[in-house]
């Protein structure tokens, strides 16, 4: 029991934050006043905690802020413990609270709110013939995953997939989890192994408000606040709820010591590059033990690293921030190779396009090979490979490629390799993957010692097999506990070929973990895009089959609303007309972005609206988004990966754009399947970027993608 003598301890409920940025501008500086005078302390005689015998929770009160507001307050009767819940309105604030119940849960000791109203249950006097979605898991096992007893009726009234989908936004987040496992499949011991469900050996203390609140479960509801300062630079910012909040699987991934390399899977809007953040900010806090030592932080491309190291200061002290580099992958290859003394140009197909063209010069007749083939076999094989020479690439695996090759095929079309390796030489080029290849032999012959003792890899699925390799050598050993760290989702794979980590070095078995709640895009939304990719196969990033069947999304809306029109003019008419109704609707123009499959189409669109009056802002390639600047955010599909929108408008998905008919050219079905897969992927990409609803436009024909799509 807590001891009435011990320190004061106030928290802030994620509600709270909710609630407070709701609060109109000018009400905001009492309210702000009052939080600061309740955190420094709670016991005031000033602040008049009023019980309401309506309240369903007699640990609740009401605080006065104004005439006109009131707060929210659990007040437990024993303890020094104050959560301040909700803010709002008089009477707003009184119906929120009615409710709700805050308990601790009697086995994991964590801190739960329920809302009694919406998870009653209709008293039914016959047995029902259709049995429960959970029927074959008893009671006290889910008791012992964290359901609360009073809602076991409730869990027990969910009969199917869609009754599931209803509840998720009800249940406390580490029971969601659970039942989410559960009805994918997951044996009951799998998900305790899954979600490390930690039984209390000793008998919970359901009155002790203070330990529950330290409870891992609990800090993905309730928030300890330190000090006024920086509970005040919390509620006078627009506070985004990831820098705080973490779902209980998120934080028991990244508030823990591995033994060795880590994979995270999690469908988009899981919250797998917030898990990415808040771990390297884990690690230098609590890893990093010499001043030089560092974090290295990479990702594909310039414009996600960009991104990435603005929100990472956004939750990072500047002295933790020193130790953690984030720079996209090829650009750390480019820095490292340029301080190590390497001549070679590293070129991205501008300049070697001529040399490649060249070399098909020595291509044999008669065998029916296109000049696609060789690009592909280039790409896929010798590159991944890193084959050098006619023996190996007459010994290589060419699992995954449509064309079969004999050993004499592979000698007649060898020439045309060897001689574009020799172009490369002469004009001093390498492309992506020599550079990364050739840094990995760096490292190993010179032995060198690099000052990262982690490397954490955001959007995975987009690199190389070369890559890995290389990361791999910059860690060379499991030696080192947390040294690897990968999140990732094949299902939005726009770049590269697959990987296996295990290929390339990286052991992840038994440290995988896959993230199930989806916070951003709305279960309608998360379907419809789903629905693009049915029937292709996924991977989980090491040669297993992935699936979304284990996903939910907490947020309901509106299907995707698809539209159709005769011309360009006709459709950015309808863009604009659209985009100025829900500015109406009180919709903040900066959170809408249209999104266009090339930069030529976004200028074409962006032309287009300046002339109909919409302001715009480019969201450039290698910049961090900035949401204070006006306008609609224009970007391409490509650009909108790793952000979020409440709205989005995908444009010009047309027949030959989506997908891009320059990416279909080839005569392999494998690379065909593996292009349409991508640009699905991207389609996929792009509506998942929304909090709140998707717009799909087209003109002329449509995009073979929407073909059959009707709005919901």
């Amino acid at each position: 029991m807590a001891n009435d003598n011990e320190m004061v301890k106030v928290a802030v409920a994620s509600d709270f934050f909710t609630a407070f940025s709701k609060i109109p501008r000018k009400q905001q500086p009492k309210v702000l006043e009052f939080v600061n005078k309740f955190r420094a302390n709670p016991t005031l005689p000033s602040i008049n905690y009023e019980k309401i015998d309506s309240f369903k929770d007699q640990k609740l009160r009401s605080v006065r802020i104004d005439q006109a507001y009131r707060g929210i307050v659990l007040k437990p009767q024993q303890g020094n413990v104050y959560v301040l819940l909700w803010v709002d309105h008089h009477d707003e604030a009184y119906a929120w609270a009615r409710n709700k119940v805050y308990s601790i849960h009697p086995e994991t000791g964590s801190l739960q709110v329920i809302d009694v109203e919406k998870t009653q249950v209709e008293q039914v006097t016959e047995e029902s013939e259709t049995p429960d979605l959970f029927h074959q898991i008893k009671d006290k096992q889910l008791i012992s995953l964290g359901v609360p007893q009073i809602l076991i009726p409730y869990i027990r009234s969910i009969k199917n997939e869609e009754d599931l989908d209803k509840a998720v936004g009800y249940l406390p987040e580490e029971v969601c989890d659970a039942l989410i496992a559960l009805a994918a499949g997951y044996s009951i011991d799998e998900v305790f192994w899954q979600l490390e469900v930690v039984q209390k050996e000793a008998k919970v203390d359901t009155e002790d408000y203070s330990a529950a609140l330290d409870h891992t479960d609990s800090k993905a509801r309730f928030y300890v606040a330190e000090n006024e300062i920086e509970l005040a630079e919390m509620l006078s910012s627009s506070l985004e709820k990831w820098r705080v909040f973490l779902h209980p699987s998120q934080r028991k991934i990244v508030e823990r010591s591995w033994k060795g390399p880590v994979r995270i899977l999690g469908g988009a809007g899981t919250g797998k590059t917030v898990v990415a953040m808040h771990r390297a900010k884990w690690l230098a806090q609590n890893i990093l033990t010499q001043s030089d030592d560092r974090i290295l932080f990479t990702t594909f491309t310039r414009n996600l690293a960009a991104d990435i190291n603005d929100n990472l200061q956004k939750i990072c002290p500047k002295d933790v921030m020193r130790k953690i580099e984030v720079v996209n992958f090829d650009r750390w290859v480019n820095d490292f190779l340029k301080r190590n003394g390497y001549t070679y140009e590293i070129d991205y197909g501008r300049k070697t396009k001529a040399l490649w063209d060249k070399a098909l010069t020595m291509a044999p007749s008669g065998l029916g090979l296109d000049d696609s083939f060789y690009r592909e076999e280039w790409e896929r094989i010798i590159q991944q490979q890193s084959i050098t020479s006619l023996s190996e690439y007459t010994k290589a695996s060419r699992v995954g490629r449509g064309t079969r090759l004999s050993r004499k095929g592979r000698e007649s079309i060898w020439p045309v390799f060897e001689e574009y390796r020799i172009l490369l030489n002469e004009h001093n080029l390498r492309e992506a993957d020599d550079a990364i290849r050739d840094a990995r032999i760096l490292l190993e012959n010179k032995q060198m010692t690099l000052p990262y003792k982690a490397v954490i890899v955001d959007e995975s699925q987009d690199m190389s097999c070369q890559a890995f390799k290389l990361i791999r050598q910059i860690i060379p050993g499991d030696e080192i506990s947390d040294n690897i760290f990968i999140v990732g989702d094949a299902h939005q794979r726009i770049y590269r070929h697959k990987i296996v980590l295990s290929r390339c070095g990286i052991n992840v078995r038994g440290r995988s973990r896959k993230l199930r709640i989806n916070y951003r895009t709305t279960e309608e939304t998360r379907k419809w895009a789903l629905s693009l990719l049915k029937g292709i196969s996924i991977d989980d990033l090491d040669g297993e089959p992935d699936s979304q069947s284990d996903y939910r999304s907490l947020l309901h809306g509106v299907f995707p609303e698809i539209q159709n029109y005769n011309s360009f003019n006709e459709e950015v008419d309808f863009i604009a007309s659209f985009i100025g109704t829900l500015q109406t609707e009180g919709n903040d123009i900066r959170q809408m972005c249209m999104v266009a499959r090339t930069n030529d189409m976004l200028k074409q669109y962006e032309a287009a609206l300046a002339a109909r009056d919409v302001p715009t802002y480019l969201i450039r390639r290698s910049e961090a988004e900035d949401r204070s600047q006006p306008g609609l955010r224009l970007a391409t599909m490509h650009r909108v990966k790793g952000l979020e929108f409440d709205n989005i408008i995908i444009a010009g998905v047309n027949e030959g754009v989506i997908p891009f008919s320059l990416t279909l050219e080839s005569s392999d079905p494998v690379v065909i399947r593996d292009n349409d897969s991508k640009e699905r992927a991207l389609l996929y990409v792009a509506a998942t970027r929304s909090k709140k609803m998707v717009l799909i436009t087209s003109f002329g024909k449509p995009s073979l993608y929407l073909r059959g799509s009707v709005s919901f």
